[in-house]
């Protein structure tokens, strides 16, 4: 059926009700970005916090499947998928609510009972100009390798925390040394 939101998922034949709302998205998305939980746990965190009935155990694998094809948001046209990573859910949230707010004409989404994730991920996909849209410019330039003008340069800088996506082991070493910078002044 076109333009419907899913509310369940068919899995072994039979359809098993989810948990749709935006937020329980943003928290599986938050465990598979977690280096220290395993690829299969990850796969069960997203398993358990998604589907809102049993699951029959030899249609796990499916089940998965399903799951992930709703979390990249069903049949929507995919972008390439090489180059480095542009978004960072967690840590681009003070950027993205705001951003996601503003298209849906609302104070803030997250005071919402209830936002199905395709229609957080299509206003996403819908935000226009703003700070959201720059810093997602500036990282795709830098993937590509373009060089950026000054001004971007400067915003670059000026916004580093902002601008740069690290993992947690790079932000540890980051605020490692400037700690011990901090001891040299």
């Amino acid at each position: 059926m076109i333009g419907f939101l899913p509310e369940a998922l068919e899995v072994g034949g039979q359809q098993i009700a989810i948990n749709a709302d935006f937020r329980n998205v943003l928290t599986i998305f938050e465990a598979f970005d977690d280096p220290e939980i395993t690829k299969e746990e990850k796969a069960i965190v997203c398993l358990a916090r998604l589907y809102a009935g049993p699951l029959p155990y030899y249609h796990i694998e499916e089940a998965y499947k399903k799951a992930v094809w709703f979390l990249d948001g069903g049949d929507l046209p995919k972008s390439d998928p090489e180059g480095a990573r542009l978004i960072d859910w967690n840590h681009d949230g003070s950027m993205i609510f705001p951003a996601v707010s503003k298209v849906l004409g609302t104070i803030d989404v997250r005071s919402l009972p209830f936002l199905h994730w395709w229609t957080f991920l299509g206003s996403f996909g819908e935000v226009g100009e703003g700070l959201l849209s720059t810093v997602l410019n500036l990282r795709q330039k830098r993937s590509r390798g373009e060089k950026l003008t000054k001004s971007e340069e400067r915003f670059w800088r000026k916004n580093k925390k902002l601008c740069r996506i690290t993992t947690p082991e790079e932000q540890a070493a980051i605020d490692e040394t400037e700690e011990f910078l901090k001891t040299l002044i």
